[in-house]
């Protein structure tokens, strides 16, 4: 796959919505764990669309065409309600429909060609798909080993390819509206390389990508303060043994800094990370976590002292959450001096 026709998450959901609006079906191709059925359940919930996920790879070709029927004179099929076709009522409080064909690549070839009618020529058995229910698929990269058959020339001609890479600053702009945790957002801004952490030929059971970090953060969330070391096992089998260390290490560390209270007490003097990457992203996370509007002006002595770089840090991560802090003085005055570095 080509790099240069590689785009991020925040990208590919713009190329999906634009192939769908010109009546086409958008096959959406990734890594695993890469936020692919994620994008589609934002794309269905904006379009006020009813998402159907159908998993391909795990469907029988009779699903797609409907039983036989044989009541009649003439044989014909009888359709599985799945699909919504021609005088089918739209569902109450919806527009339409999404059928979302996932694992499109990883369907053997009689499963995708069983597909085809519906994909490509919207028909089920002998009914025509409705015409507010839209076509989109999704699948792994060859490249990646991840139980991936090729597509026939025939499909592949008839859909739209958009190939999505990673990218850490549009997942944690996702995440700081998502209601992940202010750990695993701190040490990804610390270690973005750890964002997608696979490898085809890996050995161990897991790996660190989006969908992982997700589960993460929802493992973390009962232990607020203070992760247990015997919850080790539970993360390296979520995220792999050496970044689950690596990350159980920056939580560590972070449990070890100044905290709210101290900053609030004193701010002029309260301890401010030196030479270390790791532990001001911590603290630009504990801040994070704690400025509001009635409280900025009382402890920006503090984070004037810290580093311009994780200043700005702050700042944008604040905002995300909280966009009225811009119109707080002191934040108005740093932006008018610090606005070189938002280009």
């Amino acid at each position: 796959m080509s790099t240069a026709l590689t785009v991020n998450p925040a990208e590919a959901k713009v190329l999906v919505q634009d192939t769908m609006n010109a009546g086409l079906v958008p096959l959406l191709k990734g890594s695993p764990g890469t936020s692919k059925s994620s994008i589609m359940a934002r794309i269905a919930k904006e379009n006020n669309l009813k998402l159907v996920d159908i998993r391909l790879a795990q469907i029988d070709e009779v699903e797609l065409n409907g039983f036989p029927d044989l009541s009649g004179e003439k044989a014909t099929y009888k359709q599985f309600d799945i699909f919504p076709t021609v005088g089918d009522e739209i569902p109450e409080g919806y527009s339409g429909w999404l059928l979302f064909f996932d694992e499109l690549t990883s369907a053997d070839k009689i499963k995708q060609g069983a597909a085809y009618k519906i994909i490509l020529d919207r028909m089920v058995g002998q009914e025509k798909l409705h015409s507010k229910a839209f076509c989109t698929a999704a699948g792994n990269l060859l490249s990646d080993r991840a139980v991936v058959n090729n597509m026939s020339t025939a499909m592949q001609s008839r859909l739209v390819h958009i190939n999505m890479g990673t990218d850490v600053n549009d997942w944690i702009n996702w995440a700081l509206h998502s209601g992940i945790d202010s750990r695993v957002i701190s040490y990804l801004q610390y270690k973005p390389s750890h964002i997608h952490k696979f490898d085809p030929n890996h050995q161990e059971d897991t790996f660190a990508c989006q969908r992982t970090w997700e589960f993460v953060s929802k493992i973390i969330k009962q232990w607020p303060d203070s992760i247990p070391a015997s919850k080790a096992p539970l993360l390296a089998g979520t995220i792999s043994h050496g970044v689950s260390a690596e990350f159980m290490a920056f939580c560590r560390l972070s449990d070890e800094l100044v905290k709210f209270k101290d900053v609030v007490k004193d701010p002029e003097n309260a301890p401010i990370p030196v030479n270390d990457a790791g532990s001001m992203y911590s603290t630009v996370g504990m801040l994070a976590d704690n400025v509001t509007l009635e409280n900025i002006e009382q402890v920006w002595p503090y984070i004037a002292r810290i580093p311009t770089e994780f200043q700005l840090a702050l700042i944008r991560r604040i905002y995300v959450t909280l966009p009225k802090i811009a119109k707080v003085k002191v934040v108005e005055d740093w932006v008018r001096s610090n606005k070189d570095s938002f280009r």
